[in-house]
């Protein structure tokens, strides 16, 4: 008997939780058809976020690609059919494998598995991200820098604590209905260790009763704990480098790992800082955004902030 997973028409950070939550209900080791037939858009994180629920399983996934032509096409521009191909058993109507394909508002889902992607990765964006954030985001030419850095960072945290390959996808677009403008919307996902084993093989890891995958989030996110920290402090910076980054430029962060969400909320976005008790999903799920600047005026410190368990924002 195959369990047939549905994809949401409209994939996104949030929507993806409804296939986390089908998968959870699935026994390891079942047949399953994911179907995506009815998808009409995705996101990065959505697409990326697709290419980890095969490394998460230990049997072969069928994958039912989407009907409508518009969203095959925008799917193959991203890269994502021929990752795809080699993760799941493809049925349907898939485009010709071609040439990567890039422009200035796309970067395509890239994997990474090694320092060398990392490297690479960061090479190919800060060629067009000049364009990318100054010429359409009206931001300061010095972020291309912290932006390139704020990306290997984001990459870095795949080869040193997933233990496992990642993929990474970078795209821009107008946020009409929650923001009006447009912004670059960064996508790092993994089905790894995720933060909490990662923590835990700290030598100096000391587990309390409160220890889960909420707090292994706080520690990482907010508090800049590493597994590498333990005699070397110097380490763990990155996180802490990537919610600096995005609170200048008034962006959202949010992590995803396990069974916890931790978000930096700024004040144009009504998502939730803390959500705990989701259906268990393995790794690390990132997704960075960051908004046009408007006027002459320096993008604000994000207004919002993260919350210890939705009690308090820090």
């Amino acid at each position: 008997m195959t369990t047939v997973i549905s994809v949401p028409p409209s994939l996104d950070e949030h929507t993806f939780e409804q296939v986390i939550e089908q998968l959870a209900a699935t026994p390891e080791g079942s047949k399953i058809l994911l179907d995506a037939r009815h998808a009409r858009w995705a996101s990065p994180y959505g697409l990326t976020a697709l290419l980890c629920v095969p490394q998460a399983r230990t049997e072969r996934i069928a994958f039912a690609v989407p009907e409508n032509p518009d969203t095959v096409s925008y799917w193959s521009r991203t890269g994502f059919f021929r990752h795809a191909a080699d993760l799941y058993e493809l049925h349907g109507a898939v485009p010709r494998a071609r040439e990567a394909h890039e422009s200035d508002v796309l970067l395509e889902i890239t994997p990474i598995t090694k320092s060398d992607d990392v490297h690479g990765v960061v090479g190919r964006i800060q060629q067009k991200a000049a364009d990318i954030l100054h010429g359409q985001l009206n931001l300061d030419t010095a972020v291309t820098g912290a932006f390139g850095m704020t990306l290997s960072e984001a990459c870095q945290n795949i080869v040193e604590h997933a233990g496992l390959g990642g993929w990474v996808a970078v795209q821009t677009y107008k946020y009409t209905r929650r923001l009006g403008r447009r912004v670059v919307v960064i996508s790092v996902c993994d089905a790894g260790v995720g933060f909490r084993k990662s923590l835990e093989s700290s030598p100096g890891h000391r587990r309390s009763d409160r220890w889960d995958d909420a707090m292994a989030l706080e520690d990482a996110v907010l508090r800049a704990a590493s597994r590498f920290r333990h005699g070397d402090a110097g380490r763990g910076q990155g996180l802490a480098g990537i919610r600096r980054f995005v609170g200048r430029w008034h962006g959202k962060l949010t992590v995803r790992s396990g069974t916890a969400r931790l978000g930096i909320i700024p004040e144009w976005d009504e998502d939730v800082p803390m959500t705990e008790g989701l259906p268990f999903f393995p790794g690390a799920q990132m997704q960075i955004i960051i908004p046009e600047r408007v006027g002459e005026a320096p993008a604000r410190s994000a207004g919002g902030g993260a919350a210890s368990r939705g009690r308090s924002r820090l």
